[in-house]
């Protein structure tokens, strides 16, 4: 077992396991750790606790200390040093005429690197673009190309539910999301309906997928020809949450409605 505790560099970022050495940290406070891209700075959200070795990737990187005054001034002036970069290197951008959007600007804590996040179609040559930077800059530049999920993510916005988009509140990773698990959901298939802000389908169809599937099991597939007490007939729509099947029978050329109930209690018979 080894001794941890998580920390989050961004408000719904992924959470990260480091070695807590021995401060007593607590939910909410922000510590210095040493990671692969420098020190950092950030939040405590899951406490100290001990793990198995196997659900941590070993050598753990270590809280260097817990965060001071000086460092949340630092971290204030790295975001209004961002802003400004962000509206420097998006004239870059335009001088060069690159195919590209610029999405965000980071400075990492210690100002060794600073990193821009931008989206485009297809590979971009921007080696002008960075020897331009590195000009007004004076660091280590990182161009980093994501994709339109983390450009949401990065933005944020509001949802066709009203609500902050998940991926930019609390959704630490993306999860895969198919056509399938909306049609398990018997939901809409227009692309305008069960697609989020950045164009993919939206996260929330994972959220219910296993309870639907779960739901399913026992009840026929659409297309499928059963057995009922009117006679034969094919499965042409099923309601999972209230275990209700409409099937087509063909000698009365009309469609039924039955429970599951209805028709494992047929088959027991």
């Amino acid at each position: 077992m080894c001794k941890v505790v998580g920390i989050r560099f961004k408000k719904a970022g992924k959470i990260y396991y480091f070695d807590p050495t021995t401060f007593q940290l607590e939910v909410g406070q922000y510590v210095i750790v040493e990671t692969a891209r420098g020190i950092e700075y950030g939040k405590v959200v899951i406490p100290i606790r001990e793990v198995s070795k196997d659900e941590i990737v070993l050598p753990l990187k270590q809280v260097v200390r817990p965060a001071d005054e000086r460092d949340h001034i630092q971290v204030e002036e790295n975001r209004r040093e961002s802003s400004q970069a962000f509206v420097s290197a998006t004239q870059k951008i335009t001088e060069h005429k690159l195919e590209m959007k610029l999405v965000d600007v980071e400075y990492t804590f210690d100002r060794n690197k600073i990193i821009f996040y931008f989206t485009a179609e297809g590979r971009v040559d921007f080696r002008e673009l960075v020897k331009d930077l590195a000009a007004i800059f004076r660091t280590r530049i990182e161009l980093r190309q994501i994709g339109v999920r983390d450009e949401a993510k990065l933005l944020g916005g509001i949802g066709p539910c009203g609500r902050m988009l998940c991926c930019s509140t609390y959704l630490g990773d993306f999860e895969p999301v198919s056509i399938k698990m909306a049609k398990d959901q018997n939901l809409s298939l227009n692309p305008t309906k069960i697609s989020g802000l950045c164009g993919r389908l939206m996260c929330c169809l994972k959220y219910e997928n296993d309870e639907y599937e779960a739901a399913k099991k026992g009840m026929p597939d659409i297309g499928e020809i059963i057995e009922t007490p009117e006679g034969q007939g094919k499965v042409i729509n099923i309601n999972v949450l209230e275990r209700l099947i409409q099937v087509y029978l063909q000698n009365l050329e009309r469609v039924v409605e039955y429970s599951l109930e209805e028709l494992l209690q047929y088959e027991k018979n």
